[in-house]
């Protein structure tokens, strides 16, 4: 978002639509058969917000969870060849000629296997696209800095402590890798709209959809990326993902 009020063209890739995960707020039923519609209209919703100015997907099936039929659909994102997925990718790529390119570390965040995915997806399309000479100038991963994880978890109830220990994988990156930090608090309310366009997906009693507006900011104000490839710009941590490009 801020990108985009800074003159920048953004284009969100998506690997799947989100059909295999968990329904809130509507039928599960009645929905389930056609989640992938419901999510689509949720994700323009999202984008229209958010201002981005192309949206598209690579084709994949949402790949649900480790050790699940899902995971092991041969449809499934994760289950698809490598080689074939940057391929796909690179497409988009070639058309854009983006300056800067953000995905998901090899973590995948919390261990999401399509997250997953994505980073290996897009290093490999990435080395495609360089191989033809057209390098980009910048890739950044996502990122959550350890310090601030451990922090966040402290502030937790004991019992949703106990689950993030038995479901999630968590861990954050170290502090020592982040190289950006983008302040975002003029931005946090349209953010906040955007994950609330995600009516599917957003359970109501969880803690980001109770969370007091103050909080919310302190939390999600500033945004942390770990620089992957490409150079940093003069200042380190640096104020922005276009910092040092002319």
């Amino acid at each position: 978002m801020k990108a985009k009020a800074h003159g920048h063209r953004v284009v969100l890739l998506t690997a799947t639509r989100g059909e295999v995960g968990e329904i809130h707020n509507m039928d599960e039923t009645a929905s389930r058969p056609h989640l992938a519609e419901i999510r689509t209209r949720e994700l323009k919703a999202a984008d229209e917000i958010l201002g981005v100015d192309r949206q598209e997907f690579l084709g994949y099936r949402d790949s649900g969870m480790v050790d699940t039929a899902d995971n092991k659909d041969p449809r499934s994102f994760h289950q698809a060849k490598l080689e074939d997925a940057a391929g796909r990718l690179a497409v988009f790529i070639r058309e854009e000629r983006p300056d800067v390119v953000v995905t998901y570390a090899e973590d995948g965040a919390y261990g999401h296997p399509d997250h997953i995915k994505a980073h290996y997806v897009t290093n490999a399309a990435l080395d495609v696209v360089e191989r033809e000479g057209s390098p980009v100038k910048k890739l950044y991963y996502t990122a959550i800095p350890r310090s601030m994880m451990e922090e966040f978890v402290k502030q937790m109830p004991e019992e949703a402590q106990r689950a993030m220990d038995g479901n999630m994988r968590i861990a954050g990156t170290p502090d020592e890798l982040v190289t950006t930090r983008v302040d975002v608090h003029d931005y946090v309310e349209r953010k906040r709209d955007a994950f609330r366009a995600h009516v599917s997906q957003n359970d109501p009693q969880s803690r980001f959809a109770t969370m007091q507006d103050q909080i919310y900011a302190l939390a999600f104000g500033t945004e942390y990326y770990q620089l992957a490839r490409g150079k940093l710009g003069p200042d380190v941590p640096e104020p922005d993902l276009f910092a040092g490009i002319s």
